[in-house]
């Protein structure tokens, strides 16, 4: 008999390479001793965020500006095949400025109808 105790479960025994793992590869990608590769965000990433928080909380003129440079961010990130990142903050963007410009729609059918019924008032007392 053996008097080695087995690896504990998830181990792999002593000498062994890990069957899952490739070779010559770090577990957090590129090569043994080099850092992992984190792509750099999009330039732009930032900015769409930062227009859609501004059109949803301060001014919805800039919610269509966010929605469509989101748009166009995403794109160009989807298209960069992992080269950059930044994508959850430009989508993040793209959806407030959808809000914004929704809330901007509103804003202006409201103010259209407060119009239309100010001139029917006004027409209507003479």
């Amino acid at each position: 008999m053996s008097d080695q105790q087995p690896p504990p479960y998830g181990q792999q025994p002593p000498g062994q390479p890990n069957p899952y793992q490739p070779q010559g590869y770090s577990p957090y990608g590129g090569a043994p001793g080099q850092p992992p590769f984190i792509a750099p965000d999009h330039p732009q990433a930032s900015t769409v965020l930062i227009l859609g928080i501004l059109g949803l909380a301060v001014c919805q003129v800039l919610g269509p500006f966010a929605w469509v440079m989101g748009n166009r961010t995403v794109r160009e990130i989807d298209a960069s095949g992992g080269r950059m990142g930044g994508r959850s903050q430009a989508n993040i963007g793209r959806v407030l400025g959808i809000v914004a410009s929704a809330l901007l729609i509103l804003s202006v059918l409201a103010l259209v109808v407060y119009v239309i019924a100010l001139v029917v008032f006004v027409g209507s007392s003479t």
